[in-house]
């Protein structure tokens, strides 16, 4: 099966700027090459990194498109050499290098997952880059047990809900902040033992009066960074992975050492295709299980044409979204 035409209607940054630099265009459907899968899109998550690349602070890999969107639902409808696991029209939900705000896709065909039975489409294009990014962090690289306390910073966002929902599922105790109390209590109904309103409460003394954190999962930095430290339990794991109020701060290392304390972090989009390969098997084999048990399942706050993609950018920087945000695209 072919796709059905040689160009494809998709959404360029035209300059970098604001969410109205975000225009509709026509470009050539992709041709995939070995390994790779192109898929038609139904439904693309919108993200933080998108607003980043679209305001020219993130610049893609050398060799991914330089349209938006890092994932995306749809069906498969063309396979490059040595791709065996998919069929044309399987419906698959992927981690993308770029290009999700368009009709059509490419991505490594090891990067796709099954869209989970009984999903659909508009849920399933939430999952790729809050799922990777969570297990990959929380677990893979911050090895959450049971029974730890698990801190997440921003608790109402796409990774946030995401990382609330598998840490309960793995029997850790979940803390969270949220800038609201609507924000908290949705916090809470996912499986926060405490959701913390950073505007009005101190969050650093209430976790550390629980013994603090063992792990915390941060993606604010700046003055968050020493708070983030003082919060830790003694052995515990800061995993940092963005930097809302910047990446630099001062930060007195002796602490770090006499609590031997860790502090890791790291960014999807640059690694190989091979750690993401291994990412999405991992995923497939401990989330998709969660969602099949009910114990996990992506949080929509909305949903907006492919069109109005500065709409939806501005959804996303307002910050009064809870859960995640798609355009809808087939």
């Amino acid at each position: 099966m072919q796709p059905l035409a040689h160009t494809m209607t998709a959404i360029e940054i035209t300059a970098p700027g604001g969410p109205d630099v975000l225009q509709p265009c026509e470009r050539p459907v992709p041709v995939p090459g070995h390994g790779q899968i192109v898929i038609r899109v139904a439904y693309a998550g919108v993200n933080r990194p998108d607003a980043l690349q679209r305001a020219g602070a993130y610049a893609p890999p050398a060799n991914a498109s330089p349209l938006p969107g890092l994932e995306a639902s749809g069906t498969v409808v063309e396979m490059g050499p040595g791709v065996t696991r998919w069929a044309i029209g399987d419906r698959v939900c992927a981690l993308l290098p770029g290009g999700g705000y368009a009709e059509y896709a490419l991505c490594h065909a090891d990067h796709a997952l099954p869209v989970p039975e009984g999903m659909g489409m508009a849920e399933a294009a939430c999952l790729p880059e809050t799922c990777f990014t969570v297990w990959s962090n929380v677990v893979m690289r911050g090895g959450l047990q049971a029974g730890e306390r698990f801190l997440v910073h921003g608790g109402s966002s796409g990774i946030g809900t995401t990382a609330i929902q598998i840490a309960r599922a793995m029997g850790a105790r979940v803390f969270t902040t949220a800038g609201s109390d609507e924000k908290c209590a949705a916090c809470v109904a996912l499986g926060a033992e405490r959701a913390i309103n950073y505007r009005t409460e101190d969050w650093a003394a209430i976790v550390k009066g629980e013994g603090g954190a063992n792990l915390i999962l941060d993606m604010v930095g700046g003055a968050y960074l020493p708070m983030n430290v003082r919060t830790l339990a003694d052995d515990g794991r800061l995993q940092q992975i963005a930097f809302l109020q910047g990446p630099k701060v001062e930060l007195n290392f002796a602490e770090v050492m006499m609590r031997r304390l860790t502090i890791s972090g790291s960014t999807l989009r640059p690694q190989s295709d091979l750690a993401k390969a291994r990412i999405a098997a991992e995923v497939e084999r401990h989330v998709w299980p969660m969602i099949a048990g009910r114990a996990f399942a992506p949080v929509m706050d909305s949903e907006f044409p492919l069109a109005d993609a500065a709409g939806a950018h501005r959804r996303m920087e307002s910050s009064g979204h809870i859960g995640k945000i798609v355009l809808k695209v087939g």
